[in-house]
């Protein structure tokens, strides 16, 4: 029988001004005319008992279908997004429970959710193989795994601009990585994508992929810094 995974210590990580650039970046028209509608391909599409991984600010929230969902275990890491995130808690039509957790230490047991979320989350994450290992851990067998990402170019030239670029990125926005292959990380991990569409926005190559759970086998730990804060939990409902 599954057990609760204790998660040990969480990474402490916060962002307070690009959190802020974010928040501001993704309201009015960026909202409503670029991510709106691709987060009813994400969140709007999820059933069941839902995992949203890195909910950031908390805007996928609304997306979640009463008529489909039960409830959703939100996780983020970054201290600063969690703060915008409880102030959108209110906007959901579901119930809605934020924990601080990092992708790569999810504190829930196996084969929990029906379907995991992702938006624009791996990119920053320090170790996006055993992350998406244990969204794999968590999802049920069968259960569908909902992403869209920003991901490394397929023209060379574009790439080796994004792989320079990257060491910027990774410190004015977040920890994010520019040159990540993001669907060749689905695939290592045994994620069996069955509907992949790659799209430009504004000429940033992105990924939007529902990948199932074929069957989870259990990886050896890798080595993780060791850290000081621990998992806090929000709970609420619009």
């Amino acid at each position: 029988m599954s057990q609760i995974k204790d998660s040990g210590p969480q990474t402490t990580i916060n962002h307070p001004i690009f959190s802020t650039l974010y928040e501001m970046l993704f309201r009015g028209l960026a909202e409503s005319y670029f991510m709106g509608p691709l987060r009813q391909h994400t969140a709007g599409k999820a059933s069941g008992v839902v995992l949203e991984v890195g909910a950031g600010n908390g805007l996928n929230f609304p997306y979640y279908n009463p008529a489909r969902v039960e409830r959703v275990e939100a996780t983020e890491p970054d201290a600063a997004m969690l703060r915008y995130a409880r102030n959108h808690l209110k906007q959901a039509r579901v119930p809605v429970h934020l924990t601080q957790a990092a992708a790569e230490n999810l504190p829930f047991a196996d084969g929990t959710f029906d379907s995991a979320v992702v938006t624009l989350v791996f990119c920053s994450v320090e170790d996006p193989l055993r992350g998406f290992r244990e969204v794999m851990r968590v999802l049920k067998p069968g259960g569908t795994l909902y992403l869209l990402e920003h991901v490394c170019s397929r023209s060379a030239f574009v790439a080796g601009v994004q792989t320079i670029m990257t060491p910027i990125s990774r410190v004015v926005n977040g920890n994010c990585h520019w040159n990540r292959d993001t669907a060749r990380t689905l695939s290592a991990v045994g994620l069996a994508i069955s509907s992949r569409r790659d799209f430009h926005v504004l000429l940033i190559p992105m990924l939007l992929v529902e990948a199932t759970q074929r069957g989870y086998e259990p990886m050896q730990d890798s080595p993780m810094e060791e850290t000081n804060a621990g998992t806090s939990r929000i709970e609420g409902r619009s």
